[in-house]
């Protein structure tokens, strides 16, 4: 705290100092061809000391580009940019600070501006190092792409909050009271938020355990679609009639989840119902064709007519079959194909396709026998 105080007292010494040489300029005994050879001096010498600098980052640039091409330190291993990024920052910290001695700023100033310079140079190659060997762990571990960037995001923001609050630190700033405040506000927003904090960790949870990816046929929340995204607060699908559904991913958490793809084949049953005279397995040999020449249809696991019930008024046939993954979205149309050829072919065989019937006996309706005797 005496350091910080000592800075304070001299930077506010330095600027008064500074502003009494300003308002002295007016003085009528003020020499002002002496004034004005002074500022020229060092604006010329403030230009020289850039165009040095300039050109120096020039040539190094070009020396490190040739020295990075003979070790094979290509774009492709994202090894150049970094190493540019940081010699261009190098020379414009170096540049300005002999900007700062040149109009004589005060040395505390100058050094707290030079350690914060390296202060943050080292933080941002901290930063480099760490997120790459990070995602670079994390990818090796076959996680998803959304959650790598997801923890590489906070490993950002705990490194750049390390850097802020020491650079504040080499200004006498006290960091400690600005964390207070900072935890009593993200206190206070949370509670405001708490519906997006909850949507937030559902979209973590979904995409550590994976329920389901991009791409995948799901149902959930009596919503049947396709993935599309896998966002931290919803979960976007695609219906089969073209609707894009947003759901809150603490609504998808909550819910029962069916996953028509990751299984694999998906097996479809299709019911059609016969008549009781009819002959079962004459109506199988008729249908069983239908199924195998689909191009859809996979061939194994090979499709089948089972007998599914014996129903009050027919025999309930079953035309059970399978689908790849990649054309699930095609299912209702197959399904509505098979159902109208499946009609044509048994009315073109003569097979009855029953309807529910009635038969009503009366007994003892005497006073209905006037209606049914002859004249």
């Amino acid at each position: 705290m005496e350091e910080a105080k000592d800075f304070v007292e001299g930077l506010s010494e330095e600027t008064g100092r500074s502003l009494g040489e300003t308002f002295r300029l007016f003085n009528a005994n003020t020499d002002w061809q002496s004034v004005l050879v002074s500022g020229l001096t060092k604006l010329i010498v403030s230009i020289l000391i850039l165009i040095i600098f300039w050109v120096a980052y020039l040539a190094l640039s070009r020396g490190l580009k040739a020295l990075l091409q003979r070790f094979k330190a290509t774009r492709e291993r994202n090894f150049e940019r970094p190493v540019k990024l940081g010699l261009r920052y190098t020379v414009l910290v170096l540049a300005f600070l002999a900007l700062t001695i040149q109009y004589g700023i005060p040395p505390q100033f100058t050094s707290a501006i030079a350690r914060t310079a390296i202060i943050v140079f080292s933080f941002y190659i901290g930063w480099l190092v760490v997120n790459r060997v990070f995602a670079s762990y994390l990818s090796k571990r076959g996680l998803d792409p959304s959650l790598i960037q997801l923890f590489v995001n906070i490993s950002s923001v705990v490194i750049i909050t390390f850097a802020f609050t020491t650079v504040l630190a080499q200004f006498g700033i006290n960091v400690f009271s600005i964390i207070t405040a900072l935890g009593v506000v993200g206190i206070a927003v949370g509670f405001a938020a708490q519906e997006t904090l909850s949507n937030f960790i559902a979209g973590i949870t979904l995409l550590v355990e994976r329920p389901f990816r991009i791409g995948d046929w799901i149902n959930t929340h009596d919503r049947i679609g396709k993935v599309q995204a896998i966002n931290l607060r919803t979960t976007r699908l695609m219906t089969r009639d073209n609707e894009v559904v947003v759901i809150p991913n603490a609504t998808v958490t909550s819910s029962d989840i069916i996953n028509f793809t990751a299984g694999g084949p998906l097996r479809i049953r299709c019911g059609i119902g016969i008549a009781y005279k009819e002959n079962i397995k004459r109506a199988r040999d008729l249908l069983l064709p239908l199924l195998t020449e689909q191009d859809l249809i996979l061939k194994s696991p090979a499709p089948s007519v089972r007998v599914k019930e014996l129903a009050d008024s027919s025999v309930n046939l079953e035309m059970v079959y399978w689908i790849a993954p990649a054309t699930i979205d095609k299912e209702p149309s197959l399904t509505y194909a098979l159902l109208e050829e499946a009609k044509i072919t048994l009315d073109d065989a003569g097979i009855e396709i029953p309807f529910p019937h009635l038969q009503l006996f009366v007994d003892e309706a005497k006073g209905l026998e006037r209606l049914f005797l002859k004249p």
